[in-house]
């Protein structure tokens, strides 16, 4: 399996710019001061929450204003920074520049205002679109985010599936408007006589001007749609553990990524067993060398990546305090020893 994930994993890299040798600490990421959104994600259970809550914190030191958005339906923002955390930004305590928020997508479409908005008859209409839910929750969330000026927005991604179909949300909307406006082209004329004769649009909205806000929410799109395939304002960084799954999973997700044509060269490689902190176990060193193995092969299937190695805690790491203290696990360049009993 890993030869066959290698070899598709150099085909897609074969396009892209040689990275060379790159350390092993998310410090770039804090560096590249042009960031304005960064995805975090991986697979379920990996630590994604810790990994961009502690990421966010590191960024406070650096940027203005840092927002932190959960899309996870399961959120742990709250958790990680042990504070009530609403579907609006909410101050994080502790952090005067640091903002958090859990967006629940059915929230937002029962707030649209597209084709007049409070009419509740167009939302049901909306609603028997394939994926109008999703797709109209996206473009609020996007149309919402857009009114608040923070200097760089992270996003805790749900697992990987959830990920990719956020991320295939531009497409899909633009795909939808393009209907739209083909079928505006083919039958104007007909569907201005249909309006009429059916009273007309909610609020006194005519044909013209529903395609007018129409135009503006697909312009909205492609330029959110744009930055995210823009290294320079975005990137995702990848989160797994040691795993045959996690491993598999994230290359999946890298691989989508880059067919995307969004950023990716971060990976953080959490929980990871260290020999020096445990007792003699039969179990526990059959673990370890599981988990060494997994490793060799992530160093290989990353060679041209920053890949941070963080090892497990045997405390939850909860509020800004910790999280601070955890983001130097892989902020700082300090790869994980992979030593034996003997510390060889």
């Amino acid at each position: 399996w890993l030869n066959l994930l290698l070899s598709a994993h150099l085909l897609l890299l074969s396009a892209a710019a040689t990275m060379g040798d790159l350390e092993c600490s998310l410090q770039n990421i804090v560096d590249q001061k042009s960031l304005r959104w960064i995805f975090v994600g991986g697979k379920g259970g990996v630590g994604k929450t810790t990994v961009s809550t502690s990421l966010a914190t590191e960024l406070c030191k650096t940027r203005k204003s840092v927002l932190i958005i959960s899309t996870d339906p399961a959120h742990n923002l709250g958790d990680a920074f042990n504070a009530q955390v609403g579907s609006d930004p909410t101050p994080v305590p502790g952090q005067s520049n640091l903002f958090a928020m859990e967006i629940d997508p059915n929230k937002y479409v029962q707030r649209a205002d597209v084709l007049g908005g409070q009419d509740e008859s167009v939302k049901k209409i909306l609603r028997t679109l394939p994926g109008a839910d999703e797709l109209m929750g996206f473009y609020e969330l996007l149309r919402f985010v857009s009114k608040f000026e923070y200097e760089v927005i992270v996003f805790d991604t749900a697992p990987t599936g959830h990920t990719l179909r956020f991320l295939s949300f531009p497409e899909m909307f633009l795909g939808l408007m393009e209907k739209f406006q083909s079928f505006r082209n083919r039958f104007a004329g007909l569907l201005d006589s249909a309006m009429s004769m059916a009273g007309g649009l909610p609020d006194g909205m005519s044909a013209a001007d529903a395609f007018e806000m129409i135009n503006k929410m697909r312009d909205l799109v492609e330029d959110v749609s744009a930055q995210f395939r823009n290294p320079d304002l975005s990137t995702f960084v990848c989160v797994c553990i040691p795993e045959f799954l996690s491993i598999y999973e994230t290359e999946r997700l890298v691989q989508e990524l880059m067919t995307r044509e969004i950023d990716v060269h971060n990976v953080v490689v959490n929980q990871i067993l260290d020999a020096r902190e445990f007792g003699k176990s039969t179990l526990l060193d059959a673990l370890i060398a599981k988990q060494q193995r997994n490793i060799e092969q992530i160093r290989e299937l990353y060679e041209d990546f920053h890949v941070a190695f963080v090892p497990m805690l045997v405390t939850d790491v909860r509020g800004v305090d910790q999280l601070e203290q955890f983001a130097q696990r892989y902020i700082q360049c300090s790869d994980v020893i992979l030593q034996d009993r003997d510390g060889k």
